[in-house]
C-alpha cells in the first residue's frame, strides 16, 4: 500500500512538474512575444520618424531652391528693364536738340517690364509675405521709372529741350533703395528656411 502512495505521489508531483514547467514556459513565451512587439513597434515609430524628418529636410530645401530661384529670376528681370530704360535716357540727355520718339526701343523696354511683372508675381507667390510685398513694391517703382523716362523722351521729341531729369534721377535712386532692401529681405527669407531644416530633429 505504501508502495501504492508513493507511486501515485510520484505520478503526480510529475505531472505538476510539467504542468509548472510548461506554464512557465508559456509565461516565458508571452512575455518575449510582447517584448518582440514592443520592439518592433518602437521600430516601426523610430523609421516613420526618420522617414518624416527626411521629407520634411527635403521639402524645405526644395522650398529654398525654389524661393532662391525666383528671386533670382526676378532681379536679373528687373535689371535687364533698368539697363535698357537708363540707357535710353543717357542718349536723350546727350543730345540737345529734338529727338524723335523712337516707339520701337520704348516697346521693348515696356516687354521687358512685363517680363520682370511676371517674375515678380513667381516671387510674391513663393513668399514670404514681407518679401511679396518687396518685390511689388519694386515692380511698382520700375514702373515709375519706366513712365519718367517715357515722359521725358516725348518732351526732347517735342522741343529737344525736356528738363534736367531730375524726376528720373529721383526715380532711379528710389528704385536702388528698394533693390538694396529686397536684396536684404530675401537673403534672411533664405536663412529663415536653411535655419529650419538645421532645427529639426535629428534621426534616431
Amino acid at each position: 500500500m505504501t508502495a501504492i502512495v508513493v507511486s501515485v505521489v510520484g505520478v503526480l508531483g510529475t505531472i505538476m512538474g510539467a504542468a509548472l514547467a510548461a506554464f512557465v514556459a508559456a509565461r516565458t513565451e508571452q512575455r518575449t512575444a510582447a517584448a518582440l512587439e514592443r520592439q518592433y513597434i518602437r521600430q516601426e515609430e523610430s523609421l516613420n520618424r526618420v522617414q518624416l524628418t527626411e521629407l520634411r529636410v527635403e521639402h524645405q530645401r526644395w522650398r529654398r531652391e525654389r524661393r532662391q530661384a525666383a528671386y533670382v529670376a526676378f532681379l536679373e528681370a528687373l535689371g535687364a528693364v533698368d539697363r535698357d530704360n537708363q540707357s535710353l535716357f543717357r542718349e536723350l540727355q546727350a543730345r540737345r536738340s529734338s529727338v524723335p520718339l523712337d516707339e520701337a526701343r520704348n516697346a521693348a523696354i515696356r516687354v521687358k517690364f512685363k517680363d520682370a511683372e511676371s517674375a515678380g508675381i513667381v516671387v510674391i507667390l513663393e513668399g514670404p509675405e514681407t518679401i511679396a510685398t518687396a518685390a511689388q513694391g519694386l515692380v511698382d517703382q520700375m514702373s515709375s521709372l519706366v513712365l519718367d523716362v517715357r515722359a521725358y523722351a516725348e518732351a526732347a521729341a517735342a522741343d529737344g529741350t525736356p528738363d534736367d531729369g531730375s524726376a528720373v534721377h529721383e526715380a532711379g535712386m528710389k528704385l536702388i533703395a528698394q533693390r538694396t532692401v529686397f536684396l536684404d529681405m530675401a537673403r534672411d527669407a533664405l536663412d529663415e528656411v536653411a535655419n529650419q531644416v538645421q532645427s529639426l530633429p535629428a534621426a534616431d
